[in-house]
């Protein structure tokens, strides 16, 4: 084993979004913090080059390729089986392993939760209840927003203590026709966003250059490698390709050590006060599943069998159809706009409510593969291209799914590139969420009307697109026996293990998960600062088992 000499207050697997942000909190406060990371450097500008490049467009994972020391799931133009499918649907999660994570290639969505999705259980009688409400999450989500620079519409049904900290960035021209044409039936909202409409933070306003994902060339939209960077100006240390396996613990289940590999398989050992997992929803439970012991059988943070389980996304389906008149899709950012009348009501003890997000992208590149495909040349192709690229709307519905203990991540018999072994994904759709696909339907066919479509095509009803928006998995609560960690992302077994990550989201409501799992990460930060080294306190009633 190599002696890496590192150490610090704070060690922080995985240097994503929510983990950069949390320990550039904890590094101002006056702590060591170090994070390591399983893959390697990140390079805008040869991000840029790979996605101008590629030969196949639409592909949002070709830039960011997966690497022997650290793999990660790529399903184009072949599926690299990395995250193995046990079904009974398919989770083809896409996600980024090296530094900034996953969203250098979001839409930058940053939505809030609304009141009523943390009472889902006693509003409603289906999912659970989180162990705090909104307002003990709003000024962290207002804390985040100032950091990222987030703008959006004020009419979302989500209270706000301040104003947004940025305006929003100018609406595109097909976005206005379809809110004036749908206005009195529908209001359409700007979306929510981490985008600037202005300069902000050294960083350019949108260029409307229609490419936010795979990622955007000037940097207008924040993301992970813009908070990697902020947290190294505060003092964090970061460790590339270390690709951690295995947490340590001592007798008593506090965690003394991070084991991980580096490209040449070699082993390092990092000490630290605190133990931070930053991964996402999938790599952050592998991790604790790979560390398990003699005292701890079934892995870390594991004694009731709740670590993986309940892994959550937000399936879409969509409807495609040709408006009555030119908008021509692709000026602007990707998603600007949608709806929301759907978010929230009593319908939610029926069925999954949802919202309708309308996509910007351009149809050229889509249609002109379509057309080459069906053998369409000449004067023909030109004209159908045309008609496709200015009139072809889509929409489609973002999906709540319910925790379900048999949604879950695992461990496969297989082994990655490294020796380990890989995630393994079980999933369903059930009919709460299919419910809501079939109401979706009928504001698609209204929307539809309104805009005078024609050639209307509905997703397959068994075709369930992913959104990676992988939640659920170290589901935080208030009963240790049917959650991972407290209130606080402090895992229930190890006081000095904290979870930091969109796992920990026990529900998924309509909104991105990345929003919402920075404020708690925000929150977790400020609990640990104020000092409380032991059993976090439990707001109102609620106190700790301590069973």
């Amino acid at each position: 084993m190599a002696d890496s000499q590192l150490s610090a207050d704070y060690v922080i697997v995985g240097s994503g979004i929510v983990g950069a942000m949390l320990g550039a909190k904890l590094a101002r406060s006056g702590a060591s913090v170090l994070m390591l990371e399983a893959g390697g450097a990140s390079d805008r500008g040869v991000f840029v080059a790979r996605f101008r490049n590629a030969s196949r467009r639409g592909d949002w994972m070709t830039p960011y390729p997966s690497i022997p020391s650290a793999p990660h799931p790529i399903y184009r133009p072949d599926d690299n089986g990395y995250l193995v499918q046990a079904g009974p649907y398919p989770y083809p999660a896409e996600y980024v392993r090296q530094v900034g994570g996953t969203s250098w290639h979001w839409a930058a969505h940053a939505w809030r939760n609304l009141p009523n999705d943390f009472r889902i259980r006693s509003l409603y009688g289906v999912g659970v209840d989180w162990p705090f409400d909104y307002d003990d999450l709003e000024p962290y989500y207002q804390e985040a927003e100032e950091i990222m620079g987030v703008g959006g519409s004020t009419e979302t049904g989500s209270p706000r203590s301040k104003p947004f900290p940025m305006e929003t960035v100018a609406e595109p021209y097909a976005m206005a026709r379809v809110r004036e044409r749908l206005a009195g039936t529908y209001k359409v909202l700007a979306n929510t966003v981490a985008r600037n409409s202005r300069s902000f933070d050294g960083r350019p306003p949108c260029g409307g250059a229609n490419n936010c994902q795979p990622i955007c060339p000037i940097d207008a939209q924040y993301h992970g490698g813009i908070a990697v960077q902020q947290a190294l100006k505060a003092g964090v240390k970061l460790q590339i390709h270390a690709n951690v396996f295995q947490l340590e613990h001592d007798a008593q289940g506090r965690i003394v050590a991070a084991n991980y590999y580096d490209v040449d398989k070699n082993v390092h050992r990092v000490t630290g006060k605190t133990f931070i997992v930053a991964a996402n929803g999938i790599e952050s439970p592998r991790l604790l599943l790979l560390s398990k012991s003699d005292k701890f059988k079934r892995g870390l943070a594991n004694e009731y069998d709740q670590v993986g389980r309940h892994l959550m996304d937000h399936p879409s389906t969509s409807l495609s159809f040709d408006a009555d008149e030119d908008v021509w899709l692709g000026r602007g950012p990707q998603s600007p706009s949608s709806i929301n009348h759907m978010r929230d009501g009593a319908f939610r003890g029926e069925h999954a409510p949802y919202r309708l997000d309308f996509t910007n992208i351009s149809r050229v590149d889509g249609a002109t593969n379509a057309l080459l495909k069906a053998g369409v040349y000449g004067q023909e192709f030109a004209d159908k291209l045309r008609h496709a690229a200015a009139r072809e709307m889509n929409v489609k519905t973002v999906l709540e799914v319910l925790p379900h203990p048999d949604n879950r991540i695992d461990l496969a018999d297989e082994k990655d590139s490294m020796g380990i072994p890989k995630p393994r994904a079980h999933y369903h759709i059930d009919d709460y969420t299919f419910k809501g696909h079939k109401r979706g339907q009928q504001d698609f066919a209204k929307i539809a009307e309104l805009m005078g479509g024609s050639n209307l095509r509905y997703s397959k009803d068994t075709d369930f697109a992913n959104n990676q928006h992988i939640c659920g998995t170290l589901s935080m609560g208030a009963d240790r026996k049917l959650s991972v960690c407290d209130p606080y992302g402090r895992a229930w077994d190890h006081e000095n293990l904290f979870l930091a990550s969109t796992g920990v989201l026990p529900t998924s409501a309509t909104c991105n998960s990345t929003l919402n799992a920075i404020a708690v990460a925000l929150r977790t930060g400020a609990h640990i600062i104020a000092g409380n080294g032991g059993p976090a306190m439990l707001p109102r009633s609620h106190t700790l088992d301590k069973a």
